[in-house]
């Protein structure tokens, strides 16, 4: 665990082992892409935040790898194509100092793919939790994420994109638990089946896409 973790107002000035200013300021840039709506900048400290959040609420896991992690899951970010995890992990491999958790950085930002996590994956869990935490949002912030999911996605037609959020949705309800850790299930599990059940109710009833 990062127990030598500064407290910072912001969670992208917090310091971070091997995240040199370099690299803090091309990842920024990255992050700040024009084609980026939800996955941008908003994102990358929300889910840094919750990644804190678990951490204080008595999560295990390497705070340094998970928090890595968290500023190169979406480096790349091209709303077209498929391979933007593969992309993103890859940047983390040349970027990364050797001395850096490399592999296991790489491999976590690989696993947001499909955020398929393995049991007693510690690291996958926390790292899987955060990133989905907006979906346990208030109905407002929400709202905000799925109207942003589109905006990057409107190269999709309507149908197929509704087809394919509602399969993503219908997947994460049937889900045991759409979060894996305590401290996740504790303080969004709730609130993320109201928010995935409402969305899904308008999907069906022909409202949304």
């Amino acid at each position: 665990m990062d127990t030598d973790r500064a407290p910072a107002t912001d969670p992208l000035d917090a310091q971070v082992e091997f995240l040199t200013p370099d690299i803090r300021a091309d990842l920024l840039e990255r992050w700040n892409e024009p084609q980026r709506r939800y996955h941008n900048e908003t994102h990358l400290r929300a889910v840094l935040h919750a990644v804190d959040r678990l951490e204080d609420e008595g999560e295990a896991f390497d705070g340094t790898a998970v928090r890595l992690a968290a500023w190169f899951h979406c480096a790349v970010f091209d709303p077209a194509a498929s391979e933007n995890n593969e992309a993103s992990a890859v940047v983390a491999e040349r970027l990364l100092d050797p001395a850096a958790p490399v592999e296991e950085v790489a491999r976590l930002v690989r696993l947001m793919g499909g955020h398929r996590v393995e049991p007693g994956d510690l690291n996958g869990e926390v790292l899987s939790d955060a990133d989905l935490a907006v979906l346990g949002a208030d109905p407002e912030t929400y709202d905000t994420y799925t109207q942003d999911v589109r905006h990057e996605f409107a190269h999709v037609p309507g149908e197929k994109f509704v087809a394919g959020r509602r399969a993503a949705l219908e997947g994460l309800v049937e889900r045991r638990s759409v979060y894996l850790t305590t401290a996740a299930r504790d303080a969004w599990e709730k609130q993320a089946h109201a928010n995935l059940n409402r969305e899904l109710g308008l999907i069906k009833a022909g409202q949304a896409g």
